[in-house]
């Protein structure tokens, strides 16, 4: 416990920068999703956004994500950070959770777009290239206003 208290600036500060390197790119691979959905099965075009997709999958979205719920724990570990009877916590950590389920379905969307079997319009990940807005807002207004 020493050692979180001691460190709780540093880690505080690597949750941030882990938490805007995992928005990053949950803002950028839907509109990826967007434009390939746009050209066709096995163009030139759709191979190269299948590159760009893994790649900020596997090397940005999952490693910062991994980040992020590392150091969130720790300051979730840390004596006296979190109140535990306040509502804005419970609200935080609902939000982060649909979050990851949003990740999740961005991986899935990636592996259809990968075996060139995407049955989804570019409507589709228009729209849904807003939830991560949403719960962004959601997840920073509770922990900065924490209005309950």
């Amino acid at each position: 416990m020493d050692f979180l208290l001691e460190n709780y600036r540093w880690i505080r500060a690597f949750h941030i920068i882990s938490v805007i390197a995992w928005m990053a790119g949950m803002f950028y691979l839907p509109r990826l999703y967007v434009y390939h959905a746009g050209v066709p099965v096995g163009s030139a075009q759709s191979e190269l956004f299948k590159v760009m997709e893994r790649r900020l999958l596997r090397v940005i979205i999952n490693p910062a994500m991994i980040a992020t719920f590392l150091f969130g724990g720790m300051l979730l570990a840390t004596p006296g950070v979190v109140d535990w009877s306040a509502g804005w916590i419970h609200l935080k950590l609902t939000a982060v959770l649909v979050m990851s389920a949003y990740h999740g379905f961005l991986a899935r969307w990636r592996k259809a777009f990968e075996q060139d079997r995407n049955t989804k319009s570019a409507k589709f990940y228009r729209w849904m290239n807003e939830v991560p807005t949403v719960l962004m807002i959601v997840i920073v207004i509770a922990v900065t206003v924490k209005p309950f």
